[in-house]
């Protein structure tokens, strides 16, 4: 499946010249060799205004990038689990307020780390228990390995948890490990970037009773027609993968990263809720205007609009911001006048970043540098994919905002 332009940009509202910078310096990336290939999508108003692809999918077999290459979305995963645990949630299988022991008695005592080392912390008793709108918003206290930034973290790296999971792992099994770790901070106190979207995935598994793939495949993928959104990739679809690369250090030129990049050509055993898509521009924009139009996309309605219009405002405690709130150590997005929502980074006020967008934009993004937006107030999505390790690399995400937003000139 591909996603081709459907209108001529002048009808809403962008200038075609200016939409053609977009390849213009994205192209420059790849010409100098920071990038092997890219694709974008533009849409306003549900139509598709710009789409392209530029470079190569795999530069050492010199195969391009074309409308249906694959691409790893890592933590783009993180919005559809957290639309899949709304899909439940609107059928009144629990409320927001609720402690995920409940379901998952693992983290019915857990414990904060207050000092001390990881060889020996010393932890005091979790005050408020995590509840599941603290799992959606990143504030319940749990982290990532690969955050190094804190003794936590080094707990987390201890167990085998770094940026992918001990070998032979199921995700039940890593959310009990979670459950035994210390909480970076009592939970609702603070935002840090987690692997709390991995255990709402499970707690999407206890309440369905499905397991994680098969939840995805029966109540979303199917009913949008995400043909191409995967675990893993096998068969005839496997060619169609970019490969994965990271920066040399030297020279900034992007290098073939097969040692992770092999890993989407198996079937993992942790499906992680986190960060363990596969999807395609197209699937991906299928999923996109869903949420622009209010949980509903060519008759087929996952979500209420309210719901949509909930998720996507600010849940932080007291309104404020992650630059306000944060623990630290991440990069993916800018902090300072962004707040974060059930899912989702949004946007309280543009200035700060000095990059145009709209209060109430939300939005997400994957390590290897995938990113998309939704801006309700202009009524746009836009949608980059490469396959570059870290995100934090180049500046490709705010760029792309200026030459979006530079070319509206309605």
């Amino acid at each position: 499946m591909s996603v081709a332009r459907s209108i001529d940009p002048d009808q809403i509202g962008f200038d075609p010249a200016r939409l053609a910078r977009i390849d213009e310096h994205f192209g420059r990336y790849v010409d100098d060799g920071r990038l092997a290939g890219f694709q974008v999508v533009v849409t306003r108003r549900g139509e598709v205004a710009h789409s392209s692809a530029y470079g190569l999918r795999d530069a050492e077999a010199r195969l391009p990038v074309e409308a249906d290459t694959l691409w790893r979305i890592y933590s783009m995963t993180k919005p559809v689990t957290s639309v899949a645990a709304m899909l439940l949630w609107e059928e009144g299988r629990f409320e927001l307020t609720d402690p995920i022991s409940r379901w998952l008695p693992e983290f019915a005592d857990v414990r904060v780390y207050s000092k001390g080392s990881t060889l020996k912390p010393y932890t005091v008793p979790a005050v408020e228990p995590i509840r599941v709108w603290h799992l959606l918003t990143h504030t319940a206290g749990l982290t990532y390995g690969f955050m190094q930034t804190s003794v936590v973290d080094g707990l987390y790296r201890a167990a085998g948890y770094d940026l992918y999971p001990p070998a032979d792992v199921d995700l039940a099994t890593a959310c009990a490990a979670f459950g035994e770790l210390p909480l970076l901070f009592q939970p609702g106190t603070a935002w840090g970037y987690s692997v709390a979207t991995d255990v709402l995935g499970r707690l999407v598994e206890v309440i369905s009773g499905q397991s994680l793939d098969a939840f995805f495949a029966d109540r979303i993928f199917r009913p949008l027609g995400m043909t191409d959104t995967h675990w893993w990739v096998e068969g005839d679809p496997a060619p169609r993968l970019a490969a994965l690369y990271a920066p040399d250090p030297r020279t900034g030129r992007a290098f073939r990263y097969d040692k992770l990049g092999a890993l989407a050509y198996e079937k993992p055993t942790l499906l992680s809720g986190g960060g363990g898509l596969i999807s395609s521009a197209a699937d991906y924009h299928r999923f996109t205007q869903m949420l622009l139009r209010g949980g509903e996309v060519d008759g087929v309605r996952l979500l209420g609009p309210r719901t949509v219009r909930f998720m996507t405002r600010n849940h932080l405690p007291g309104g404020q911001d992650l630059e306000t709130l944060s623990t630290g150590g991440f990069a993916e997005t800018t902090l300072e006048g962004v707040g974060f929502g059930l899912g989702f980074a949004v946007v309280n006020d543009p200035i700060p970043s000095r990059v145009p967008s709209s209060v109430g934009e939300y939005y997400w993004g994957g390590v290897a540098s995938t990113a998309f937006w939704v801006d309700p107030a202009e009524e746009v999505t836009a949608l980059f994919f490469t396959q570059l390790l870290p995100s934090s690399t180049w500046p490709i995400r705010p760029q792309l905002r200026q030459l979006v937003y530079s070319a509206l000139i309605d």
